[in-house]
């Protein structure tokens, strides 16, 4: 948090009224991601753009407090459920203001180095370290973010 709270600082400076909010926020932690948003709505804020840019790279295996592993926990699974949580606020901020929300995921070409599998190679590292490769895992969980961006436009494009 004292990185966050280092940036709110030095945007204040360079922007005297703008208004700063830090958040803890734990993308492994199904829970805390379920917290940060009841926080968020909270405040009553609009909501117009979610950047999902965490981008871990475990080098050594480790599984998340919900039995994921980490790196797929971390940067696909929870921007997945915050993405999911805090849409209807961001479709309803568009219709109340008429400013369309932007969702923007951060993703590698290194996405496309993952072949096989998904869900095979997703339940073996989560279940044993003999199978973990810390650039395949990452792969893995870039490549669930490009084809959940790709549906979740496709969704929105058709609903919207």
């Amino acid at each position: 948090m004292k990185a966050a709270e280092d940036a709110k600082a030095r945007i204040a400076s360079e922007c005297p009224d703008s208004e700063i909010v830090v958040m803890a926020l734990d993308l492994s932690s199904l829970a805390s991601v379920r917290r940060f948003v009841a926080e968020f709505e909270a405040l009553d804020l609009p909501l117009n753009l979610l950047i999902n840019n965490a981008g871990k790279f475990a080098h050594e295996h480790a599984i998340s407090e919900d039995g994921i592993e980490m790196t797929f926990a971390t940067n696909y699974l929870g921007h997945f459920l915050l993405t999911k949580l805090l849409l209807k606020k961001m479709i309803a901020t568009a219709k109340a203001t008429g400013i369309q929300g932007r969702i923007v995921n951060v993703s590698s070409t290194v996405h496309g180095w993952f072949s096989g599998d998904m869900l095979r190679y997703l339940g073996e590292i989560s279940r044993s370290k003999s199978d973990y490769d810390a650039t395949r895992a990452y792969a893995l969980s870039k490549l669930a973010n490009v084809l959940h961006t790709k549906e979740l436009a496709r969704r929105l494009q058709v609903d919207h």
